[in-house]
Order: C-alpha cells, then structure tokens, then sequence
C-alpha cells in the first residue's frame, strides 16, 4: 500500500556501535553513581539523536541498573538491550528497517517493551495495536499502516493475508544466518511510531511521529523536571496511547526504572495506590480521570501508605483543580503536581502548568506555557489572525514537535497541518481546542471547537461512533454525546429508529463491539421520536434530553433481590449507576459500567464486606451471581449486611423497621 506521509530514504550505514560513555548525551541530572554504575555524561551530541542512541548511552552507563520490572520479574539495562538486539536481528531478516512499520500486539510483560525497543533498534517504527481492540480495528490499522510483520505471541486470527507474524516466545534462526550483516539504523528524521486516533469519518487515523519529535520532548523539559536514574515509572497506560510515550522513554532515557503495572491493577485504584508505595514510584503520569480513583482510594485510607512520589504529571483531559484539595490536604506538597495539556500530532505534551493549593480554590482549567521549543497561537479559526488577550481563540501549535501528518490523509493533512501565516515555510498544527490567555505566561482551557471529546484520556471522534451505530439495520440516525449527569462522565447514544421494533442496549453494544474499542462504546442509548433541530436545520445538542434513572432494556427480565446481600448489592449499583432499579440478573456492563464505576461500586461495597475483592465485579457482574460467590465464602455476610444495613438507616433518620425493599441510597463519603 502506498504512503501519501513520504518517507525518509532509508540510509545504507553499518550498524551503530554502542556509545561510549564519554559520547553520551545529556539526559539526566541526579547524583553520581558509582562507576560501573553511573549517570549518562553531560556532553552534547554531535548530530540529533535517536531513542535508539540515547538508551543505548544508559546502557553503556548503567548496565546492571535495573531498567524495567513487573512484580518480582526485572530486566537490568544491558540483559533488556541483549534481547532488543536479539529480536531486532529476526526482525531485519525479515525485511524491517527505516521506513517500515513493525505492528506490535502483545500483552501486558516485559515481552512488550522488549519487541518495542526492537522494533526501533531495526531501524522501522512500532505500531501499537492493543490486543483488547476488535480485530476488525487492528486490521484495519495494519492495512492502512502497511504493516507487513506484526509482533504477536497469540494467533491473531484478524491478522490480513500476507502479513508475517513474529512470535518472540519462539525460537528464531534468523539471527544465525543474517546476524553478520550491516542492519540498516534509523536517523532522527525517520518514524519512530505510529499511533491511531479516533476519526471523524468513521475510520481512526495514523499519526506519524518521528524520533527527534520525542528526544526533544525531554530535552526541552528536563530543566522543568529534572528527571534522574533515581526516578521510578510506571507504564501505567495503554502502549495504543501516546501517553505511555512519555512513561516509556521518560524511565529510559534517564536510566531509571519502569514499573509496568498489570492490567487487573490499573482497574483497581486501591490495588495500585499500593504497588506505588511497595515500588517506591517517584515519578506518576495520571489522566485526571485516573487520578480521582487512586485519590478517592487514598482518602478511604486516610493518607497512611508512604508515598515516594515527587512528581504527579497530569494530561490526556481537562483538569479540575478543585478535585485536587483533598489530595493536599493529607499529602501536603511533598509531591510537586504539573499540569500538561498535549496533543497526539504535537508529541504527547504542549504546555506545562505548576499546580499548588491555591488553585483547588478555581474551576478554571490552566494549562500554562508552552515547553520551550514549541509556540501556542491562539487565532480566529476563519481569518487565522490573533484574537486579543482575554478572547477565546483556537489553538494552533508550531514547533519541533510536529508531526509528521497523518498516513494517507492527506486531505486532513492540509486541513490540521497548515501553513504559518507569519512564518513562511513553517507549519502550525490547528487543535480544534479553544483558550484564552490569561497571561504571559498561563492560558485557560476551554474546549473543543468540534465534535472531539476526552473520555478516560482518549481522544474520540463522535462522528466516528455515530457512523457505526447508523451502520445498525434498527437505527436510522444517531447522535452521541459525553455528558457528565451526577459527576461521572460517560458517552450517551440518541438514536432515531429504523422501523418499529428498537434494538436493545445489549444488541447495539455488541454491534459496536465489532468496529469500536471498549472506551468508545457509549453506556447509555435514548430513542427520540426524532433528533432536534436549531432553526438553521444543524443538530441542536443543547437540546438532547438526559438519559434518566429508568432501567435500561436488557436482555434479562427484571428479577428482584431475595435476601439482603443480594438488596445491599443492588442498592449500591443504584446508587452508584444512577439507575431507579437493579435486578440480581442485570449485567453491570450492560447498565454502563466501566472500570471507573466498578471502582467506584467496589469502594462503596467493601466497607461493609472488607474482604470483597474488586476482581469479584468483573467475575461475577450481575447481583445474584456475586451474592452467590461471596455467601458460601462468608457465611456472616448477611448479618455483617443486616448491621450495616441498621447503622445506615438510622444515620439517615430511619427506623430500623423501614422496609427492606425500599432504597436507602445515599453518599457514601
């Protein structure tokens, strides 16, 4: 398939030798270690490097220095570089090299940082696709990436004809016959990764970024944050999203340690507020959304797990400060918060924004100054001239850190990544985000100009789920909007039927489940008579009734909850899921449930049920199935509910006579 992105002619060079250390380039600023285990040296590099280059210069460094962990399982600096190089070697037989791009669908383990360094160390560019996506997504992507090896353990059955797949679990001979020949090495102008966002046309795109871009994200900012070999990381997030960019190569380009935090942690704030304590994490990167469960956990423990953390960096959505005053109040300011807004075309961040107590006392959204090596216009998104200082203007990024455009958009290209109208020659990136500027040196957050919304970090493209719901036989039209009812955000479907019989939440979730990943998939749908209208003939959002508590259609009949483990659970889904009522038999996932609301209802359960796993909601997602599961493990969990159940009424005025069916949902903070 071929590229409208040009690609960089490949250069024939012999394979780099590792840098001594007396080469290395500055990265990295914390005390000096011993000698065989020390900083990567302060001198500048002859020619701009690559993410190769610069982890190469920790390995040489740093060797023994544990470079990446998961549980009780680590690799040091030089036994990661050893497998990178024995891969890269089996992916050059292959054919990678620059201006290829190597797909990479692996599971959360050390196995996938390995194959991500590989891939670089080929010299082609990584292409994240996470295994939890539908296939018809991830092929998509591989075809319209032109990826022709695909790095993956399991047999991927969604996998396009004539695509080479590479498991690292097997044994490889390649290495042995081409292992003596010159493997052709990336320069920093070549692609480093591709990511794919949500699309307004109903297709995500790939966005094409190239090793200087993110070299010279961290050396712009290292005067801000002072990133060292003593700093540990977590790769908290998704290699599908641009965030784990920064986690990654933020751990090691400076010699420090990434812990990679495993998926069933990552939806279990408690769980993770204590891998942060026992890892001793210095350094956490946290999409507010994110952060407001590991807080909410924290609270629930009274602040009493010893936190190493000196920098908590936020990005990925709008930030409300005052969500922050909590956190202070029972951690003070031992950890140093930032605020960053970023953008996937503009690698990973943008602005950099200082946090402190102060601000938990403002609604508005600041998000700084830009990083040095980058310029944040604010125009008129019609005549492209500034607006005045205090106006609300779009956001148009100029700068190294650019990418390279999108592949084989290029209509989009010259729509987003548009000419300087002060510069000739440069280009500047059009956000669609508003702002205003506050000052020198602060701007406002204000939010889109378009149909572009941030859910849980990701971005997503509303155009791109209505396309896939109006693909459904039942539904005529659609509108989704993110709407934010009782404090949790969630994504809402409006939907016109195609005749008189309506699909049921349960059919249309599974319909999206083929084309749309799980944060994409709205939580509730309304049927409208038809969809409203301004008086000039546009869709009038405004407009879009709330979903309201009634109980969702599912495909279980109602059933209604016999003993009072079963009332409790179903009151707190209630509570939790704003829904009037819950069956024993009604899935959580089907009522909207995602991981922040199963948090959310796990927080609420176990203080009555302490020994109440967060794991249980996922096994067992319906009330009569939980209550099952838990009654012959905890057979005093229905006094321990009956006291729990008095205590509550009477703290709400109640007698303890009240009947047992009625709701008592309230706060539970």
């Amino acid at each position: 398939m071929t590229q409208t992105i040009d690609r960089k002619v490949a250069r024939q060079a012999p394979r780099r030798r590792r840098p001594r250390a007396s080469a290395a380039p500055e990265l990295a600023g914390a005390a000096r270690q011993p000698a065989t285990e020390r900083e990567a040296p302060r001198s500048a590099p002859s020619a701009p490097a690559t993410l190769v280059d610069l982890f190469a210069a920790q390995v040489a460094a740093r060797p023994r220095a544990v470079a990446l962990s998961l549980g009780p399982a680590h690799l040091s600096y030089a036994e990661l570089d050893e497998r990178a190089e024995r891969l890269a070697e089996r992916l050059a037989a292959m054919g990678a090299g620059p201006g290829a791009i190597v797909g990479l669908c692996l599971q959360r383990s050390p196995d996938l940082i390995v194959a991500l360094v590989a891939i670089l160390k080929s010299g082609a560019a990584y292409l994240p696709l996470d295994p939890a996506y539908p296939g018809e997504r991830l092929a998509f992507m591989v075809e319209d990436a032109d990826a022709s090896i695909i790095i993956a353990s399991d047999h991927a059955d969604w996998l396009p004809a004539g695509r080479q797949r590479l498991d690292p679990h097997q044994p490889g001979v390649a290495e042995a016959a081409h292992g003596s020949q010159a493997r052709r090495t990336a320069a920093a102008g070549d692609l480093a990764y591709v990511i794919y966002t949500s699309g307004s046309t109903g297709k995500p795109k790939g966005v094409a970024i190239e090793h200087a871009a993110v070299t010279r994200l961290f050396s712009a900012t290292q005067a801000w944050f002072g990133f060292r070999s003593s700093d540990v990381w977590t790769l908290f997030h998704s290699v599908s999203f641009d965030f784990s960019v920064w986690e990654i190569w933020g751990a090691l380009l400076h010699g420090g340690r990434l812990v990679m935090v495993p998926e069933s942690t990552t939806r279990d704030p408690a769980a993770f507020l204590r891998l942060l304590a026992d890892e001793g994490v210095t350094v956490l990167n946290q999409t507010p959304s994110a952060f407001a469960a590991l807080d909410r956990a924290d609270h629930d423990r009274g602040g009493r797990d010893r936190l190493s953390l000196r920098l908590v960096i936020f990005g990925g959505e709008a930030l409300d400060p005052r969500r922050l005053a909590g956190w202070y109040q029972r951690r003070g300011e031992h950890a140093h918060l930032v605020n960053m807004y970023g953008i996937t075309e503009t690698t990973v961040h943008v602005t950099y924004r200082p946090l402190s107590p102060v601000q938990t006392e403002q609604r508005s959204s600041l998000i700084g100054r830009p990083i040095p090596d980058l310029k944040l216009l604010l125009l008129d998104g019609e005549t492209m001239r500034p607006v005045a200082r205090g106006e609300i203007g779009e956001i148009f990024v100029a700068g190294a850190g650019l990418a390279r455009g999108y592949l084989n958009r290029p209509e989009l290209n010259a729509a987003r990544f548009v000419a300087h109208p002060d510069e000739p020659g440069a280009r500047l990136y059009r956000s669609g985000d508003l702002a205003r500027q506050v000052d020198d040196d602060d701007y406002e957050y204000l939010g889109r100009a378009d149909q572009q919304v941030k859910i849980r970090g990701f971005r997503v493209e509303l155009g791109e789920i209505e396309t896939a719901l109006m693909a459904h036989p039942g539904v005529r039209q659609a509108a989704v909007l993110l709407r934010s009812d009782g404090g949790h955000e969630r994504l809402v479907g409006y939907l016109v039927a195609d005749g008189t019989e309506r699909p049921s939440p349960a059919a249309l979730k599974a319909h999206l489940g083929e084309t749309l990943p799980e944060h994409m998939v709205p939580a509730a749908f309304v049927f409208v008579p038809a969809l409203p209208l301004t008086v000039n003939g546009k869709l009038d959002r405004a407009a879009l009734p709330a979903p309201g508590r009634a109980r969702p259609e599912t495909a279980a009949p109602y059933a209604a909850p016999r003993s009072a483990l079963e009332r409790r659970f179903a009151e707190a889904v209630a509570e939790i899921f704003q829904i009037d009522i819950v069956g024993i038999d009604d899935n959580l996932f089907d009522l909207g449930g995602n991981s922040l609301l199963v948090a959310e209802l796990h927080r609420c359960l176990v203080r009555d049920l302490p020994w109440f796993a967060l794991v249980d909601l996922y096994r067992y997602p319906n009330v009569r199935a939980l209550a099952g599961h838990l009654t012959p493990q905890k057979p005093g969990a229905l006094g321990s509910l009956a006291a729990a159940r008095e205590r509550g009424l009477r703290s709400r005025g109640l007698p303890a006579s009240f009947p047992e069916s009625a709701s008592i949902g309230g706060s539970h903070d």
